[in-house]
């Protein structure tokens, strides 16, 4: 067993926001796609140091602190009762002090322990009515999730149908099997070239997925059972009173995926003395098994302990999960090669002697930047530890000072950008290239010409490369000021490809504000965010002027990120008035943006009585199945645009709270819903006519 991973030490409240922030998007994209920034270790001894600073000073807690919450991608479905998150031991010693500290609480012993494995995937809540599986939701916040029930169908190990026909919430873990996954990568692979980067990853991905053109396989074990909070019928009384075991056996014996018939099957433990055993039982199998875990979760298992020991703000006191060490290997670091971002920021990559870890090969891993690099004192030559936790990127840990011989040599550092030879500010731990994006220039130009941004036709990375070497274009903001003569001139370019490419250029000058918004590439912002940002200024003008305090007013930006967004605005300055002077649009449809009292800004979208009021104002839509007619060659994305276009809001699940639902072929479960709530459903025909004069051809 290992010891709990070290805290990372935080020394002021500046430090402290920071930790908080990179939390907070390490959390955000480890349950939205699977993938962070930081590992399982590094995210462990981050949120240890928070939460030992707001211990030293209560005073500077902030909202977005990942203490005392649960973590994860907020949806519009609420959970019949919170889906919480569960507190970690990582030794012997941290778990004896648990089950002493809840024996203290209840005041005796504990009746029996169970002891189960924590599998390394999705939770969700998969409601059943009258014995038919009729939707899943995601963790979400713990409060609220997203709907998911399109997935229902792929999933192994979760029926359509139970053996009883009973009304129930089975709750339980989504994820990839070795052989799933390894299925999943080929399937990614025949379709676009690339792979995904790991199974957990891949499987957040597939379940949230509704418009791929292949299907991926996904696997179910159930970890607990509920009824309705008002439900008073004899099974929804047993499932209260029983055992957490014997619940257990009867989702098992509903057709229900448990891991009853692997490995590491569940067991109930009568002293804590079996339950360590069972934790290095469990521990030992882990390199065998078919499907990832990460550690091991122990409960009280009678129901009247639980009861009595009750719930915190993030997690029952009557569980934990006892935290695996990362999987890790020595190896040697044979050098540091320094790459340029889109951003101009300037990271450190290892190479590293070729080491098998976690079923792969490891050639390369992270090292975040120069002062983590001198933190860790890594030198050229060291032999070094090398870890994946929950298969996320390899990271380099520290060398083992033990084994150098004498022949290690110093990293050298940049001295000038590695990409351009200019200068770095290397004022704060992650460097830059003072000239920032147009370092890069080739991977801004080739994000912000992008299908789900501008939506250029035409320009391949050779012909921005070809373009930036005869100094045509600096930035994507050039491009709307090429003349025919100018492309004619180039390589390769005739008449029809200059046409061409000129009239792809001249559309993308209407595309909406947040589709120029999300051009830019402002950090902290993508495709979703750009859209509420445009949604709440309305226009270009109004994101300019408005101050962090104005941007925290838009949903999903905190006292954080605010300044961030302001500070990358104004070092777009020159590129977004180059885009005025072009005539690129400017405002978001639908959206009017006007003074507020103080000089900031405020939206108002037309009203349904006034004149010119747009067709969905105030209506929250969902959009399922195939589009056809008029709207077959328009991807979920630019479906969601057209609504939001239409004065509308775009949403993924269907709920009370749903206008309407625009029903496709294979619509599944979200048109099931919407009849049951008595929503409006239209077809993709229908919905045409309704915003005709926004259709591409008709504007």
């Amino acid at each position: 067993m290992t010891e709990a991973p070290p805290i990372d030490a935080i020394a002021d409240e500046t430090a402290y926001a920071e930790a908080v922030q990179l939390a907070a998007d390490a959390a955000a994209a480890y349950y939205g796609d699977g993938t962070s920034s930081l590992d399982d270790d590094a995210y462990d001894r981050l949120v240890r140091g928070i939460a030992a600073y707001e211990k030293a000073h209560p005073d500077h807690v902030l909202e977005a602190s990942p203490t005392g919450k649960v973590a994860g991608v907020v949806g519009d479905v609420p959970h019949t009762v919170p889906m919480l998150s569960l507190d970690n031991v990582f030794g012997p010693e941290e778990l004896a002090g648990w089950t002493a500290s809840l024996e203290r609480r209840l005041g005796r012993p504990v009746t029996a322990w169970s002891v189960e494995p924590k599998l390394d995937g999705l939770a969700i809540a998969a409601r059943y009515r009258d014995g038919r599986l009729v939707q899943l939701v995601t963790r979400g916040d713990g409060s609220a999730g997203e709907d998911v029930s399109h997935a229902i169908g792929t999933i192994v190990g979760l029926p359509g149908r139970l053996a009883d026909p009973v009304t129930v919430e089975l709750r339980g873990e989504v994820m990839m099997t070795a052989r799933q996954f390894e299925e999943a990568c080929a399937k990614r692979q025949a379709h676009d070239g690339t792979t995904f980067a790991n199974p957990r990853s891949a499987a957040a991905g597939t379940l949230r997925a509704q418009d791929r053109p292949y299907v991926c396989e996904l696997t179910f074990f159930g970890y607990g059972a509920l009824p309705l909070p008002d439900d008073t019928s004899d099974l929804a009384t047993r499932l209260r009173e029983w055992p957490h075991s014997r619940v257990m056996d009867w989702v098992a014996g509903q057709g229900v995926q448990t891991t009853a018939g692997t490995a590491v099957a569940g067991i109930v433990a009568t002293s804590v003395e079996q339950v360590q055993q069972r934790v290095e039982e469990i521990a030992a199998a882990r390199p065998e098994l078919p499907f990832g875990i990460d550690g091991i979760v122990i409960k009280a298992d009678d129901a009247a302990d639980q009861a009595q020991a009750g719930f915190g703000s993030r997690a029952p006191r009557w569980a934990i999960a006892y935290k695996l060490p990362a999987v890790q290997k020595i190896t040697k670091l044979l050098g540091v090669e320094w790459n340029t971002g889109r951003t101009g920021v300037i990271a450190p990559r290892a190479v590293l002697e070729p080491v098998e870890l976690d079923g792969s090969v490891v050639t390369y891993a992270t090292l975040h930047n120069p002062s983590d690099i001198k933190r860790r004192g890594l030198m050229l030559g060291d032999s070094v530890v090398v870890y994946k936790a929950g298969d996320v990127i390899p990271r380099v840990e520290s060398p083992v000072v033990h084994l150098r011989t004498g022949d290690e040599q110093p990293i050298v550092f940049p001295e000038v950008c590695p990409t351009c030879g200019g200068e770095i500010d290397a004022s704060q731990e992650r460097w830059r290239c003072v000239r920032g994006r147009t370092c890069r220039a080739i991977a801004s130009i080739r994000y912000a010409v992008g299908r789900d941004q501008l939506d250029v036709e035409g320009l391949a990375d050779n012909r921005i490369q070809q373009m930036l070497d005869a100094g045509l274009i600096a930035d994507f903001g050039d491009l709307f000021f090429l003349t025919r003569e100018q492309l004619l001139g180039l390589e390769r370019m005739g008449e029809v490809s200059t046409g061409n490419l000129l009239t792809a250029i001249d559309r993308a000058r209407t595309r909406p504000l947040s589709r120029v918004f999300c051009a830019l590439g402002v950090r902290g912002t993508g495709r979703s965010m750009s859209r509420r940002i445009a949604r709440h200024f309305g226009s270009m003008e109004a994101i300019r002027a408005a101050d962090a305090e104005e941007f925290q007013k838009v949903d999903g930006i905190g006292p954080e990120k605010a300044p961030v967004i302001v500070a990358e605005l104004a070092e777009l300055s020159d590129l977004v008035d180059k885009l005025v002077r072009a005539g690129v649009n400017m405002v978001e449809p639908g959206v009017a943006a006007v003074a507020g009292d103080e000089g900031g800004t405020t939206t108002a979208a037309p009203g349904g009585d006034e004149p010119g009021a747009l067709p969905l104002t105030g209506m929250t839509v969902v959009v399922t199945g195939a589009m056809s007619g008029q709207l077959a060659a328009l991807s979920r994305n630019q479906m969601n645009e057209l609504v939001e276009q239409a004065g509308g809001r775009a949403s993924s699940s269907v709920s009370a709270k749903t206008s309407l639902v625009v029903a496709g072929e294979n619509a599944g479960s979200k048109r099931a819903k919407a009849e049951s709530l008595g929503v409006r459903i239209v077809s993709p025909e229908e919905f045409a006519e309704m915003v005709a004069q926004l259709l591409p051809g008709r504007r």
